[in-house]
């Protein structure tokens, strides 16, 4: 909170208004307004946050703010009074108790109000009602690990309910780190299964041979080293829900079999000859284009057909405009929390760079770089310095890129363009990005290994044998 308090007053407030249609304005708003003046009282009140707290915009006007928004937050600090002081907007779920004690989630936008010169003025607090939202998505939201509130979200939450009410296969589809795996999670979650094991089981991750005996078990004997029987993950998943991801990755032979198991439920385990009944739910979920693998031969066209009956597409982050400050706050909160930090936000600069940023990895690589920011950063607000080198490379990149094509004349009509504020691009070898944090870890300890793995979280030896995979012993 500012140091020193001045007396606000209805007078003054009318001063400053004169002449403004400023509650015109603010009640076109369809979301819950508070003005906030330098001392942290009431400016103004728009008809939506009348609405939302029970205090009339008379009740409210030089009346300080958190006596007229009571909220869960503080209990977690002041963030009203930490925007004052840092000038960097944040956005946070919580509740709010209104003025006939009822409690009501919401969504809290909290931005600073500059001046022209850059003094900060006061702040503008501004409520989004999420209650119906909360509605629509009970039972998905347990973890508290799907974020959002962009319309493909929104969307994509009234999808959800529908999917779960039912026992059909279901397919979910999207670029790789869009959190198709927490999204299954979350219908069956859902679901009336949901006392019964989710067994997940990557399509792609071990060889043929090796992923039948894990889905399917075998008997004993049924090869070299089997000496037990071993269920598989359909027994395991009985009553329950098994997840298959990387779909497009299952070799055709196994695709037979789990043909059978949808059609009849039932399946030989390796080396058996005495069926196996199971009542299981199938979700799968790919990064792959099936209808082309199908075309091109690499997955069978009955089995798409069979696991396609509910579709659910998870839109890219670049398609997610709406969500990337909520997804950074969110990001920024949990790691903060876990490392004992008090890292308030990103100064503006940093965060226009990282809005810039194409995230081929989408939200997965977003809560990376969240995470390795908050690690190296040693102050209350993250800067450029601590985001991760590759970053400003792909600016370099694309900055060359755009001299060429301005030197040498446009070659194409239709070039891809930024989409919401992020670049299209290819996706980044993993290695080379961890390769390059183990580079600023280093730079950022003068070379001490014991310290540079402390902020990656690793161990001495894991940093040791990272070293030498990135030949950087």
């Amino acid at each position: 909170m500012p140091a020193k308090e001045k007396q606000s007053n209805p007078q003054a407030i009318s001063a400053i208004l004169k002449g403004m249609d400023f509650s015109g304005f603010v009640d076109s708003i369809p979301h819950g307004v508070l003005l906030l003046d330098s001392n942290l009282r009431v400016l103004a009140v728009n008809q939506v946050m009348e609405a939302l707290t029970g205090y009339s915009r008379e009740n409210a006007y030089g009346v300080r703010g958190e006596y007229i928004i009571r909220s869960s937050l503080g209990q977690e600090g002041d963030p009203v009074g930490e925007v004052y002081q840092s000038g960097v907007a944040v956005t946070i779920e919580a509740d709010i108790i209104n003025r006939n004690r009822k409690k009501k989630p919401v969504r809290f936008t909290i931005s600073p109000l500059k001046r022209a010169s850059g003094e900060i003025a006061g702040v503008v607090v501004c409520l989004e009602d999420i209650s119906l939202l909360k509605d629509r998505v009970h039972g998905f939201s347990k973890s508290e690990k799907i974020i959002g509130h962009s319309r493909k979200m929104q969307e994509i939450f009234e999808l959800l309910p529908i999917i779960a009410r039912t026992d059909a296969s279901a397919l979910l589809t999207g670029e790789t780190g869009t959190g198709k795996d927490l999204f299954a999670e979350a219908i069956h979650l859902a679901s009336k299964r949901s006392p019964q094991p989710f067994i997940k089981i990557n399509c792609g991750a071990l060889p043929e041979a090796l992923l039948e005996s894990e889905l399917f078990g075998h008997v004993r004997g049924a090869f070299t080293g089997a000496d037990r029987d071993k269920p598989g993950m359909f027994r395991l998943a009985h009553g329950g829900t098994i997840f298959l991801t990387e779909i497009g990755d299952l070799p055709l032979p196994l695709q037979v079999k789990l043909l059978t198991v949808l059609d009849d439920k039932e399946f030989f385990p390796v080396g058996g000859s005495k069926k196996v009944c199971v009542d299981v739910r199938i979700i799968a979920a790919t990064h792959r284009d099936l209808r082309e693998f199908v075309r091109l031969g690499k997955f069978r066209e009955d089995l798409f057909y069979r696991l396609n009956v509910l579709h659910l597409h998870i839109p890219p982050l670049r398609e997610r405009e709406d969500d990337f400050r909520l997804l950074v706050d969110h990001f920024l909160r949990e790691f903060s929390g876990k490392l004992n930090k008090d890292i308030k936000g990103f100064n503006v600069s940093c965060f226009e760079r990282l809005s810039s940023y194409s995230f081929p990895g989408n939200v997965r690589e977003l809560r990376n770089i969240v995470e390795y920011a908050v690690n190296i950063c040693q102050s209350r607000t993250i800067e450029p310095a601590h985001l991760p080198n590759y970053i400003f490379s792909e600016e370099l990149q694309v900055s060359e890129e755009a001299n060429s094509k301005t030197s040498e004349g446009a070659k194409f009509e239709g070039e891809a363009k930024p989409v919401g504020g992020f670049r299209a691009s290819g996706p980044l070898a993993w290695n080379e990005m961890e390769k390059q944090m183990i580079i600023d870890a280093l730079v950022k300890t003068g070379g001490r290994r014991i310290e540079a793995a402390k902020i990656l979280g690793w161990g001495r030896s894991t940093l040791w044998r990272k070293l030498k995979h990135h030949a950087l012993a």
